[in-house]
């Protein structure tokens, strides 16, 4: 995925975005390179198994003339706030603890890993900005989700979850998604600051993709409905071109 990333940048880089005049003065076509981070709450099926989480990726939008914009994002997200415990059949009764291969309390730690990939499209509304390219951005997108908890064994001393035999506790989940984001976009006139904060909506209709469960014996066809919802705060990279044909950012 960071290979992916670098490609897309070096890609945006180099695309010549041709402007008239300055960003304080006329909206024109930019390409904007996002790099965000974001605290995020999962509702619905996702909050029944995880808790409060972060996130991080990369957003490439396409800014037109008339301020219709185009892009896409990906993100990582995880978390160590786990409400479902797919080995709770394996712990003590007594004490809930887990234990090794050879009886001893077991250091195996469960978090939560997961990724989204959009398409969006948009809008920027600049009268609410204080110049033409910068305002209020609205975007939607469709793509994928996907998440599941992950076995951190560091001592590889529990036999239950090595190799594929975590594959059967580890409820991995993936499914068509959409999103929604509602922010501000600011674009300074000096080129100096660049930054957009705001709101953002995800709703993955996932379901599992494993065949079944260890600890249940059953498999898990269940329709999931995952929703996130989270506060992101984005560092942006402005590419276009001004009249002496020299690149600013």
């Amino acid at each position: 995925m960071k290979k992916n990333l670098l490609f897309l940048f070096l890609f945006a880089s180099s695309v010549l975005l041709k402007a008239q005049g300055s960003v304080k003065d006329s909206a024109f076509r930019i390409m904007m390179v996002s790099v965000h981070f974001s605290g995020q709450i999962p509702q619905g099926d996702m909050g029944k198994r995880y808790g409060a989480n972060l996130s991080t990726g990369g957003t490439f939008t396409w800014k037109t003339k008339k301020n219709v914009l185009f892009g896409a994002e990906v993100s990582y997200f995880f978390g160590r706030n786990l409400k479902e415990d797919p080995l709770a059949s394996l712990r003590v009764p007594e004490t809930g603890q887990l234990t090794d291969n050879e009886g001893y309390p077991a250091d195996l730690r469960l978090t939560e890993r997961g990724w989204n990939i959009y398409a969006n499209t948009g809008y920027l509304f600049s009268k609410l900005g204080h110049n033409p390219n910068s305002g209020l951005m609205v975007t939607v997108g469709a793509g994928w989700m996907q998440h599941k908890i992950k076995f951190y064994d560091p001592n590889k001393k529990v036999a239950a979850v090595y190799g594929d035999l975590k594959k059967g506790y580890d409820r991995l989940s993936g499914g068509f998604a959409l999103s929604q984001y509602i922010g501000y976009q600011y674009l300074s006139n000096n080129r100096l600051t660049n930054f957009n904060v705001g709101f953002e909506f995800y709703e993955g209709f996932t379901q599992s993709l494993r065949g079944y469960n260890y600890d249940t014996g059953l498999a898990d066809t269940k329709q999931r409905l995952d929703i996130m919802i989270g506060f992101r705060v984005a560092w942006t990279l402005p590419l276009y071109r001004r009249l002496k044909d020299v690149y600013y950012y």
